[in-house]
C-alpha cells in the first residue's frame, strides 16, 4: 500500500484471546482455522499496513496483537469482518481494542526530527523485536493550562525520550473516537532500554497531569502463522 507523506491514518489495534476450547479442538481442525485466518490477513496487504504480535507469556488476559494502519475505516472492519466470519474467529474474544488516527502534534513546531511524532510518516511500522502499547488520557487541568506552559513541559518531555534514540514512538490521536485521548506504541529491539526511558518519564513536569495509561502490552514481534502458533 502506497501513502502519500501528509495522508492522514485510521490506527487499530485488536487484541485477540483464544478460547480454550480451540485449544482442545483436533489439531488438523486447529492448523486449517491457521492457514484460514493467515490467508485473510495477506489479502488485506493492497488495504493496509499490519504487524502482528504475540503476547504469550506476558499477560494473561491477551493472546495475539494485530496493529493495522490504513487509510480506510473501511478497510479496518472488512477486515474484522472477515475474522469474525472466520472458523479461528468463532474462538477469539477480544478484551481490548484501540482505535486512532494520526495527527500532527502542536508541541512539535519547534521540534522538528525525522519521523516527528503524530504524523503518517511517523506511523510506518517498524517491525521491531518488542512493542510496548498503551491507552493514554491526560487530566482536565492540563487542557487549562497556557499552551506555553503546557508546551515547556512537553519539550521536556521530548528531551527526555531523546536519551533513548534506539526506541521508536507512534503517537495516535483518539479524541471523540475512542474512550481514550491517545494510544502509544513504542517499537524497540531492548525492552530495557524502554524500561529506562518510562522511568525516566515519572520525574518529567507534564507527569501528574496523566489521568491514565494502563494497561500496558508488553508485545513481541512475530510472524503471523508463529502468532498463531503460540495459541496452542
Amino acid at each position: 500500500m502506497s501513502t502519500a507523506p501528509d495522508t492522514r491514518m485510521f490506527v487499530k489495534y485488536s487484541l485477540f484471546k483464544v478460547r480454550p476450547e480451540w485449544k482442545r479442538l483436533p489439531k488438523e481442525d486447529r492448523e486449517d482455522s491457521k492457514t484460514e485466518f493467515c490467508e485473510i490477513i495477506r489479502r488485506f496487504e493492497d488495504k493496509m499496513y499490519w504487524a502482528s504480535y504475540s503476547t504469550v507469556g506476558t499477560r494473561g488476559d491477551v493472546d495475539l496483537v494485530i496493529w493495522k494502519v490504513s487509510e480506510s475505516i473501511e478497510a479496518i472492519n472488512e477486515f474484522m469482518a472477515s475474522v469474525n466470519t472466520s472458523s479461528l474467529g468463532g474462538y477469539l474474544d477480544m478484551p481490548h481494542s484501540y482505535f486512532a488516527m494520526t495527527n500532527q502534534s502542536p508541541y512539535v513546531s519547534e521540534h522538528v526530527h525525522e519521523g516527528q511524532e503524530g504524523t503518517s510518516a511517523a506511523m510506518r511500522i517498524i517491525g521491531r523485536k518488542y512493542l510496548f502499547l498503551y491507552p493514554f488520557t491526560k487530566t482536565h487541568d492540563w487542557y487549562q493550562l497556557s499552551f506555553e506552559e503546557r508546551q515547556k513541559m512537553m519539550t521536556q518531555h521530548f528531551e527526555v525520550g531523546h536519551k533513548y534514540p534506539n526506541v521508536k514512538i507512534s503517537t495516535s490521536y483518539s479524541f471523540g473516537l475512542d474512550d481514550q485521548e491517545f494510544v502509544l506504541g513504542f517499537e524497540t529491539d531492548d525492552p530495557g532500554t524502554f524500561l529506562d526511558l518510562v522511568k525516566d518519564l515519572r520525574e518529567s513536569k507534564a507527569r501528574p497531569y496523566t489521568l491514565f495509561d494502563v494497561p500496558i502490552f508488553s508485545c513481541i514481534y512475530k510472524d503471523i502463522r508463529d502468532c498463531l502458533d503460540d495459541l496452542g
